[in-house]
């Protein structure tokens, strides 16, 4: 199986940005020492509350055990009220 890169972009609500921030470390640090984890790397608009995750995976049964993972349960439940707009979006290289 090819690996699957996610790219999530989150957007703060207002006055939400250190919260989340705090959250999207957390979930990075579990979610990097799972075997499955090729990259997980974090970014942080310089021009708003906007923060953009790329991660690779393996498989795409390593990203259902990433999902499954209690770190991400977590970090789901503890920034369902501070974000204004997720998107996700599952990747194949070409």
């Amino acid at each position: 199986m090819e690996p699957i890169v996610i790219t999530a972009i989150l957007k703060a609500k207002e006055n939400m940005e250190e919260q989340l921030l705090a959250e999207l470390i957390k979930v990075q640090e579990g979610s990097r020492a799972e075997a499955g984890c090729l990259n997980y790397d974090l970014h942080q608009s310089i021009e708003d509350g906007t923060f953009v995750l790329h991660e690779t995976w393996k498989d795409n049964d390593a990203l259902e055990s990433h999902v499954g993972s209690s770190h991400y349960q977590e970090y789901r439940t503890n920034t369902a009220d501070l974000l204004s707009k997720r998107e996700v979006y599952k990747l194949k290289a070409i």
